[in-house]
């Protein structure tokens, strides 16, 4: 997959609608604090975190953002021919979340889960877009959603720390401008099952991490990923308006861009009052980026996912 010409694979989509959910439970460095051996310093200078909300349930959060994105959408509910929703969370082991998030927004056609972690977004869309490309399909919505401070363990101060709950949507609708092209313009997914047991969690468990070896081959990943689809775009990082990469740590972050020539000032960073929100934290980022006017139409977009399995995946999206 090396065309530089995304007609040939993708059909034209927009983004109609976008919207976040946050819980309104806060959990601050301040709390945390007074549970474990730690400071406030200790968790912004190694995470850049100084908050994240908590208490989410991925269902519910799911719904409600994807609401707020139809509504901004413009378009009915039952217009909406499909539901990709990013989760590592679900509320069952069967059916998927989708179905329910799909039966309390009204939509009609398909609906199905996706868990790659926190890469899993991006998966999402790539996977929205290529039904969109191959099928009926005019409207879809995708969604990232979960609630990874269920899983932290009551004593373990490296994940509560790190970890929270949050969802993010988007509406996507085909496009026929044929003045300009808007949609994917190159992707790169990929999985390193070698490293399945570096970040994990058991059923009725806890999450349980090697954090060094994970923040290593993460900013691998990215960089490696991340420089693929821009390659398959035909597109250097100078080129692109926004970076939007998985909020993880913002060493990670700072560490990608480094790597990939990318200035921070180009780049998404939500980590600060969010946390790790896993499958939710891009399209969050995105959201509020469009909310802002940090990027609008024509824009060029970059984003990028990593996660455990070892799984990643880029995308390079022009508004």
């Amino acid at each position: 997959m090396h065309s530089t010409n995304p007609t040939s694979r993708y059909v034209p989509t927009s983004i109609i609608g976008h919207s976040v959910f946050l819980p309104p439970k806060v959990l601050t460095n301040a709390e945390l604090e007074r549970r474990f051996d730690t400071t406030d310093e200790w968790i912004r200078e190694r995470t850049g975190i100084r908050e994240r909300r908590v208490g989410g349930k991925t269902s519910d959060m799911a719904i409600e953002a994807g609401r707020k994105a139809v509504n901004l959408a413009g378009v009915d509910a039952s217009e909406i021919q499909m539901l990709v929703l990013a989760t590592t969370t679900p509320d069952h082991i069967m059916p998927s979340t989708a179905s329910l998030v799909h039966h309390h927004l009204g939509l009609s056609g398909v609906s199905f889960d996706i868990n790659a972690v926190c890469s899993g977004f991006v998966h999402a869309y790539i996977v929205a877009n290529s039904m969109m490309s191959t099928m009926d399909i005019n409207t879809a919505i995708v969604i990232g959603s979960d609630c990874l401070s269920s899983l932290t363990g009551a004593d373990d101060r490296t994940t509560t720390v790190l970890f929270g709950d949050g969802a993010g949507a988007v509406v996507l609708n085909k496009t026929h401008n044929k003045n300009a092209y808007s949609g994917i313009l190159g992707i790169d997914m990929g999985t390193d099952g070698s490293g399945y047991d570096l970040l994990f969690c058991p059923h009725r468990g806890a999450i349980e991490m090697d954090g060094q070896e994970v923040f290593r081959r993460a900013v691998r990943a990215t960089v490696a990923s991340a420089g693929k689809a821009l390659e398959m775009a035909g597109m250097k990082a100078g080129d692109i308006s926004l970076f939007i990469p998985h909020q993880a740590n913002y060493r990670i972050i700072q560490a990608a861009c480094a790597r990939l020539g990318i200035s921070e000032q180009h780049t998404a960073v939500t980590i600060e009052t969010t946390g790790n929100t896993s499958a939710a934290s891009i399209p969050i980022a995105l959201s509020m980026a469009l909310d802002e006017g940090i990027v609008s139409e024509g824009d060029t977009i970059l984003m990028s996912g990593f996660g455990a399995g070892m799984s990643w995946s880029s995308v390079v999206v022009r508004l």
